[in-house]
């Protein structure tokens, strides 16, 4: 900022008291950083005690939340639908094709409890149930007998692979009728770019979109098996004299803050961690798909925040 200068007359009676009366005219402005004049009135809104000045801060604190987005989301394809209101709510590379790992398992449960089998049949686990593929270990042994219903109950609630696999062996034509049935049922629902090779879901060959999932999501929770099984927090079976107590492999089905219907986790490197769900957020009923999420607890992380986005955006 320039200097303004005024210059008196020149009525001075001697050279210096001349020089006197011009210094005393020069008038000096003074120049404030443009931080400081902006950081001043934010300090006077946090210490006003009068009402409006509180009122405007509690209104300035309870927008800021509101500018929440799902840009931090770990998972690398998500699809977040109302389906109610056919309404997708949120995606991330939806029509990703990528593999699916324990997902599957929705499929299974659904053809196997779609075939009419006797639930009450006695399944046995057997040498062929073992994986091969992966070589993931099981708490299932080989010789354990349960019927088809407790084989649903592990493969559903805890991702027991042995007993997705003794439930393929076990349907009318074996394994390979089992997996024609899962992939023609896919083409039932309007899952076209989803495929099926077997009904555990360790091979990375089984594939499809969160919106293909979306798809199956809804068609498993209108089986109520489905829905109980998959949301089950334990559930103990009996192997010889000995007794084996099944968790949940969700960990949001302990939650308190979440309402689900239906649930499924599954995991293979190829898929990195996945999840789906059906589950009520204020009231309204949300469809969940996250796939490929890195880190042990990244999906469920990314369920909670989508779960406080919907709640923020419902008020």
């Amino acid at each position: 900022m320039a200097l303004a200068v005024l210059a008196a007359p020149a009525l001075a009676r001697s050279a210096r008291a001349g020089a006197h009366a011009v210094a005393g005219s020069v008038r000096h402005a003074q120049v404030k950083p443009i931080v400081k004049l902006k950081a001043k009135p934010r300090v006077r809104l946090a210490k006003r005690k009068d009402v409006s000045g509180r009122k405007a801060a509690s209104r300035h604190r309870a927008s800021a939340p509101r500018q929440v987005t799902l840009a931090a989301l770990r998972s690398s394809a998500v699809l977040i639908l109302d389906p109610a209101a056919h309404k997708v709510l949120y995606q991330k590379n939806a029509d990703a094709v990528m593999p699916i790992a324990s997902l599957t398992k929705l499929m299974t449960a659904l053809v196997v409890i779609g075939a009419g089998q006797d639930l009450g049949e006695m399944l046995t686990v057997s040498d062929a149930d073992v994986d091969r593929l992966k070589y993931s270990s099981s708490r299932l042994k080989v010789g354990t007998r349960l019927t088809r219903s407790g084989m649903l109950h592990i493969a559903l609630m805890s991702s027991e692979n042995r007993a997705a696999s003794a439930l393929g062996r076990h349907y009318p034509g074996g394994t390979p009728a089992l997996v024609r049935a899962m992939n023609a049922k896919a083409r039932e629902l309007g899952m076209g770019r989803t495929r099926f090779v077997e009904p555990t879901g360790l091979s990375s060959l089984n594939v499809s979109t969160p919106e293909d999932l979306a798809k199956l999501v809804l068609a498993a929770q209108r089986e109520p098996l489905i829905r109980r099984y998959s949301t089950d927090r334990d559930h103990t079976i009996a192997q010889g004299r000995q007794s084996t107590r099944y968790r949940n492999s969700n960990r949001l089905i302990a939650s308190p803050g979440w309402q689900i219907g239906t649930q499924k986790t599954g995991y293979i490197s190829e898929a990195g961690r996945c999840m789906v769900l059906h589950a009520k957020v204020k009231g309204r009923a949300v469809v969940m798909v996250f796939l490929d999420s890195q880190g042990k607890f990244s999906r469920a992380s990314d369920a909670n925040q989508v779960r406080a986005w919907l709640v923020r955006a419902r008020r």
